[in-house]
C-alpha cells in the first residue's frame, strides 16, 4: 500500500471517529472524503448523507459542499431549490465560495426566476471579502449594467484587485474596458482599486495586532 493511500485511510479513520462523537468538521470531512473516494470507496449517497447531517447543524462547508451536489444531482435528485436554498445558508455565514455560486443561480435563475440585483449583492459580499472570482465577475455586472448602473470605473477597479491576485480572466477583461474608457477614467480606476487593497490591507494589519496583544480570560 503506498503512503499516500495508508495516510487517507487514517485520516478517514480519524474523521470517522470525530464525526461519531458529534463533531460536525469531522461529519464533513467524511463526506468530503466519501464524494472523492479518499481513504474509502466513493460513494455519492454516503457523502451526501454525511453532508447533510453537517449541514443541518450549521456547518458551512457542509452546506456549500450539499449545494453542490443537489446542483449536479450527485448521490441525490438534481434539486436546484435545493441548491439554492443550501448556498443561501452558507453565504449568510459568510462562505465566499458559496456567495459566488449563490450570485451565479441568481444571475442565471436556476432554482429561482433571474434576478441580477440579487446577484450583484452577492458578488459584492464575495468581493468585499477578496475573493478574486466574486470581484472579476462584480466587474462584468458592473461593465454591462447587469444588476447595478453601468460603470466602467468600477468594473475596471474591481476587475484590478481580481488581477492583483493573479486571476487570468480578470487580465483579459482589463484590456476589454480599456478599450471603451478614458485614459483618465482607467487611471481613476486604478487608483481607487490600489485605495482598497491598501485600506484592506491596513485593516488586515490592525486586525492581526490587535489579536496578537490580546490577553486571555483567565480561568475561575
Amino acid at each position: 500500500m503506498s503512503l499516500p493511500r495508508l495516510l487517507a485511510l487514517v485520516r478517514f479513520g480519524w474523521y470517522r471517529m470525530m464525526a461519531q462523537l458529534g463533531h460536525d468538521t469531522g461529519r464533513f470531512n467524511v463526506g468530503y472524503m466519501y464524494a472523492r473516494g479518499q481513504g474509502v470507496r466513493q460513494d455519492d449517497v454516503e457523502a451526501v448523507r454525511w453532508y447533510q447531517m453537517a449541514a443541518k447543524n450549521g456547518d458551512l462547508n457542509a452546506q456549500t459542499n450539499l449545494a453542490l451536489m443537489y446542483v449536479q444531482g450527485r448521490g441525490v435528485d438534481k434539486d436546484e431549490v435545493q441548491a439554492l436554498n443550501w448556498y443561501q445558508q452558507a453565504a449568510e455565514q459568510g462562505s465566499t465560495r458559496a456567495q459566488c455560486n449563490l450570485a451565479y443561480l441568481y444571475l442565471h435563475g436556476i432554482g429561482t426566476d433571474p434576478d441580477a440585483a440579487r446577484a450583484a449583492h452577492w458578488y459584492r459580499m464575495a468581493a468585499d471579502l477578496e475573493n478574486p472570482a466574486a470581484q472579476s465577475d462584480l466587474g462584468v455586472l458592473y461593465a454591462n449594467g447587469r444588476g447595478v448602473p453601468r460603470d466602467l470605473v468600477q468594473a475596471y477597479m474591481w476587475t484590478q484587485l481580481a488581477a492583483f491576485q493573479g486571476y487570468a480572466q480578470a487580465e483579459k477583461n482589463l484590456a476589454q474596458y480599456a478599450a471603451d474608457m478614458t485614459p483618465e477614467q482607467i487611471e481613476t480606476a486604478r487608483g481607487l482599486a490600489r485605495d482598497w487593497d491598501a485600506e484592506t490591507s491596513l485593516a488586515q494589519a490592525r486586525s492581526m495586532a490587535a489579536e496578537s496583544t490580546t490577553i486571555p480570560a483567565r480561568e475561575t
